[in-house]
């Protein structure tokens, strides 16, 4: 099955254009750059070509393109596309222009490009492991502060789904909440959780709980959640979790979360979970080795 479609939109465009202007700020700050005004001379034409030196999920052409637009560079020739396989050596992109622009604004292309398609190639080693079975792969919100929606849109060039962008668009009760509901009230803690996020947020928002004993979820199934998140289970209290979620409330749907790397995900999978939710995608991403090869026209 092909991954979905990145879906480069408003969200994405906003966060880059402001990550863009910090990153010119704190490169060029207010003289630009010195080191070419310095040896290049006004007007030099030049070009470069972005180059995958290692094989990798390509993410970040739009936001290169943003930049360009930012510097005044006109000349763009992307030959690749966000989500395609790359191979060592395979051409991303091209680019002529203004040589001084073109040199200022190499670093920052490359943070951005090598940046989230790490998370993309990453992402699809995970993707990779649970083929052929029910699991989608999602990301979590241990994100760059900053860079949330461009890393999240890097996880789907990678054919990884998102989780909840933030705090405000998804209901997700965890440990903490509960152990203050079981604090200061009667009850079961699970139960008042779901039923206040209910009363409190417009119908339609999805409302996860977090547990983490096979006894809790008995609980959350009776309850009615759209999504039960079991964290930290092996594959076999997994594969139970799945026996009572079918048997008891199959609309619910299951997410594993907890500690999932490259070894362990494959049998989380097996065990028949809806959805594995994956911080590593974002938080321990190698950025993708791509060179930026400039050259000028001779005067």
């Amino acid at each position: 099955m092909p991954p979905p479609e990145p879906g480069f939109g408003d969200a994405e465009r906003a966060n880059a254009r402001e990550l863009i202007r910090m990153a010119i700020a704190e490169d060029l700050g207010d003289a630009g750059d010195i080191t070419s005004r310095s040896i290049i001379p006004e007007g030099a034409r030049g070009s470069a070509r972005l180059v995958a030196r290692t094989p990798g999920i390509l993410s970040g052409l739009p936001v290169v393109a943003m930049l360009l637009e930012e510097f005044g560079v006109p000349g763009w020739r992307p030959r690749k596309a966000d989500g395609d396989a790359l191979r060592a050596g395979d051409l991303v992109a091209e680019i002529e222009g203004d040589y001084r622009s073109i040199l200022a604004l190499e670093r920052t292309a490359l943070d951005f490009v090598q940046r989230l398609s790490g998370v993309a190639t990453l992402t699809a080693r995970f993707v990779a492991e649970v083929e052929g079975t029910r699991a989608k792969v999602l990301d979590t919100r241990k994100t760059t502060p900053g860079w949330r929606m461009l890393e999240k849109y890097a996880v789907r060039c990678g054919g990884g789904s998102n989780h909840r962008i933030g705090l405000y668009d998804a209901v997700l009760i965890k440990d903490n909440h509960l152990a203050w509901l079981a604090a200061t009230g009667e009850g079961d803690a699970i139960a008042r959780a779901i039923a206040a996020a209910r009363a409190a947020v417009p119908p339609g928002t999805v409302v996860e709980v977090e547990v983490d004993t096979l006894d809790q979820l008995d609980v959350a199934l009776a309850h009615g959640p759209d999504i039960i998140l079991v964290d930290n289970l092996g594959p076999d209290a997994l594969a139970e979790a799945v026996r009572r979620r079918d048997a008891r409330a199959p609309g619910v749907l299951l997410e594993s979360s907890g500690g999932i790397t490259l070894d362990t995900i494959a049998a989380r999978a097996r065990a028949g979970v809806d959805r594995i939710s994956v911080g590593a995608l974002t938080h321990s991403a190698v950025a993708l080795d791509v060179a930026f090869d400039a050259s000028f026209e001779a005067p």
